[in-house]
């Protein structure tokens, strides 16, 4: 960290940044919602729209690749609004969209270049003092994953309202000015001397190396694919009997995990205090009741929206947990770090999404809850593994 530099107490700044990380993540989420509306709009298969969510997934998981290590060798307080205006180019061509092609181009480059997220969120751990790490961090993963929970209920809603491209004009005006206002607030923080091409070389000395990198990468990605398994299922289920739910329901059903997404700031300030250990452990059985709560939500809908909170609630604990901990393994290459963990964690979420719908048509939606606890087992046994690689004498690197 630069000693010179500490935003802790830059609300103001803390707020923009929290805002385009929910901005950034929320951009990727939009077109869920809109299939059937896009379908309609431009005559083409329902599959082939689909797809759609595929591009943006995949093009996410390249940026956090590809992408997101540079933070480590470029200066961040201009990488990020660079980033920001890329995105903003890829939603204003989605907006524009006069083919379900130009929509595809527009999504690659929104998924691209919005992981800008992932960018800031190294950036402010080496913009605050360490015993704020956590703290901070917490808040702007309470921005971003409140901006996904929002982006498909708010794409619907101002679909219903006017066209199902709107959304993406107003999220490129919001980026662009965003970008503008970060540009001028963001500090100056110390980069790394590596060239492009060494950072993946080192990148694969981390995971040699830092063994709790890789364990908190698979507890992450297990819980993720867990949480996962409702994205696919979710419209499945509640539009089916006996809930028959229409679509824009389903998306208000979703918001009861904002209080979970909530919740991560506080749980950074306790793990800062040094209780990672038993709020990762009680993440992990939040996760395991979730599932029993969603069991029983095949017949009740206050028993799924209870688990449909319960499982926000247990993930926010898990990945904040797991982000304070990887956070403090190098200072010098937390963005390269973040690139590891992230692309586990988005590996997982793919995966996750694509045994659930396995397990539905396979067994129906026990076989889906199933699964889920499956996954939340995957993850305890990880954190089992990173305890137990904590009591063995520590290696020299």
């Amino acid at each position: 960290m630069n000693p010179n530099v500490d935003i802790s107490q830059n609300k103001t700044l803390l707020w923009l940044m929290a805002i385009a990380c929910g901005l950034c993540a929320g951009a990727n989420y939009y077109c869920q919602p809109l299939i059937a509306s896009i379908q309609q709009s431009f005559q083409v298969a329902q599959s082939q729209v689909a797809l759609t969510v595929t591009f943006a997934q995949v093009s996410y998981a390249l940026g956090l690749l590809f992408i997101v290590p540079l933070g480590d060798i470029v200066n961040k307080s201009k990488f990020i609004p660079l980033l920001m205006f890329g995105a903003a180019v890829g939603l204003s061509i989605c907006a524009l969209s006069n083919s379900l092609t130009m929509l595809w181009i527009g999504t690659i480059i929104t998924g691209l270049f919005s992981v800008a997220a992932q960018v800031l969120i190294p950036l402010v751990t080496l913009a605050v003092r360490p015993e704020k790490t956590g703290e901070t961090v917490g808040f702007l993963m309470s921005g971003l994953l409140v901006g996904i929970l929002l982006s498909t209920s708010l794409a619907g809603l101002l679909s219903n309202l006017w066209h199902w491209n709107v959304i993406y004009v107003v999220s490129a005006v919001l980026m662009l000015v965003l970008a503008v206002l970060l540009k001028r607030q963001l500090p100056m923080v110390n980069t790394s001397t590596l060239r492009y091409a060494q950072i993946f070389a080192s990148m694969a000395q981390l995971l040699r190396q830092e063994r709790r990198l890789v364990y908190r990468s698979l507890i992450g990605g297990c819980a993720f694919a867990s949480m996962s398994i409702l994205f696919s299922t979710i419209a499945m289920l509640l539009t089916a009997p006996p809930f028959s739910l229409p679509d824009v329901w389903v998306g208000i059903l979703t918001l009861v995990g904002v209080f979970g997404a909530l919740s991560t700031q506080w749980i950074g300030k306790w793990a800062d205090r040094g209780h990672n250990l038993v709020l990762t452990w009680m993440g992990c059985g939040i996760l395991a009741i979730s599932w029993g709560l969603l069991y029983l939500g095949g017949q009740s809908l206050m028993s799924y929206a209870l688990g449909y909170a319960v499982i926000n609630l247990g993930l926010a604990m898990v990945h904040s947990c797991n982000q304070n901990v990887i956070f403090k393994l190098n200072p010098n290459a937390r963005s390269r770090i973040n690139s590891i963990y992230m692309t586990l964690y988005f590996i997982g979420g793919a995966g996750g999404s694509a045994l659930g719908v396995y397990a539905w048509h396979h067994g129906g939606w026990p076989a889906a809850c199933l699964t889920g606890f499956g996954l939340v087992c995957g993850a305890s046994l990880m954190a089992l593994m990173d305890q137990l690689g904590q009591k063995q004498p520590a290696t020299t690197h």
